[in-house]
């Protein structure tokens, strides 16, 4: 009796949650396979068409190109954000985990603030600061003699993307900082000690003994990096519109999946195409956790070991 009261408490509780889950995330994500199976005519009625719109996205000659030309930027969206957002916040973690290090707690409040900000907001105000009429980015750079580097960055296709990404890893750089700043601080005082006992520098400590420690927290921050790139948009929209310009050079899945099913000025809307890129955007986010859950993170929990 008491094993059959605990199945059905469990089933009371868990309901409310899998009821949510199934309603706002695992029916519209089958849904959207399914859809992506069909095509639409003028009239927008919809009949089956198999794997049609994956082949046109992945081989023809109108639709594969900004397919792979997204892909292409996204994936360098995320490699800046790797090589840029995560160590500058590993390096500020170390920092402010370090002991009697005053305002600590003011620091990380003063780089968590930026991700509590709108994404608009944050576009808005960027492209006043970048901005070569109005703007206090050449100003500033004059100030330190270096105001031949200025240039238009958010209006030119080889450096758009970056700034973009710059901008993104500004906003956002607060959160891995406080994951891998709360994995440092819960490595026991003692071993710490231990390893000043028998004469290790804090380069030493850190490199040998606390970085070892935190390596899964790393490991979490890489693939919540990865699904979070992957999954942007907002920011890319709220500076450069639809479009993604100039000629492109800023679009990645994101704003190509809503020009693609929603349409965007001359462009018509595609839900079945969309819905097929959508699908194609969740297979590689999925790949890349694969990887991460079967590849990487057991290599972590040995090295940790």
């Amino acid at each position: 009796m008491k094993h059959r009261a605990a199945g059905w408490q469990l089933f009371v509780f868990l309901a409310p949650a899998v009821l949510v889950y199934g309603a706002f995330s695992a029916w519209p994500l089958i849904d959207t396979l399914r859809l992506g199976l069909y095509t639409a005519d003028e009239t927008g009625r919809t009949s089956f068409a198999g794997l049609a719109n994956f082949r046109a996205l992945l081989s023809d000659p109108q639709l594969s190109g900004p397919f792979w030309n997204a892909l292409g930027n996204n994936l360098r969206f995320f490699a800046i954000h790797m090589l840029v957002q995560n160590p500058v916040a590993l390096a500020l973690a170390a920092l402010l985990a370090l002991p009697r290090v005053r305002g600590a707690a003011l620091y990380r409040t003063v780089f968590f603030l930026p991700t509590l900000l709108s994404v608009v907001i944050i576009g808005f105000s960027w492209q006043l600061i970048l901005s070569p009429l109005w703007g206090v980015a050449e100003s500033a750079l004059a100030l330190v003699g270096l105001k031949d580097s200025f240039q238009p960055w958010l209006g030119l296709e080889e450096s758009a993307l970056t700034t973009l990404a710059l901008i993104s890893v500004w906003q956002f750089v607060g959160i891995p900082l406080m994951l891998i700043y709360a994995a440092l601080i819960a490595i026991p005082e003692e071993i710490i000690e231990a390893a000043t006992v028998e004469g290790a520098g804090p380069w030493r400590i850190f490199f040998e003994l606390k970085l070892p420690l935190i390596l899964p927290t790393l490991g979490l921050v890489t693939i919540l990096t990865f699904i979070g790139n992957f999954n942007a948009f907002d920011l890319i929209y709220a500076v450069k519109g639809g479009m993604a310009g100039p000629n492109y050079s800023t679009d990645i899945l994101g704003t190509l999946f809503y020009r693609t099913f929603f349409g965007y000025y001359v462009q018509p809307g595609n839900p079945p195409l969309g819905a097929a890129l959508a699908t194609l955007m969740f297979l590689v986010i999925l790949a890349g956790v694969g990887v991460y859950l079967f590849a990487v993170q057991r290599r972590l929990r040995r090295f940790a070991l």
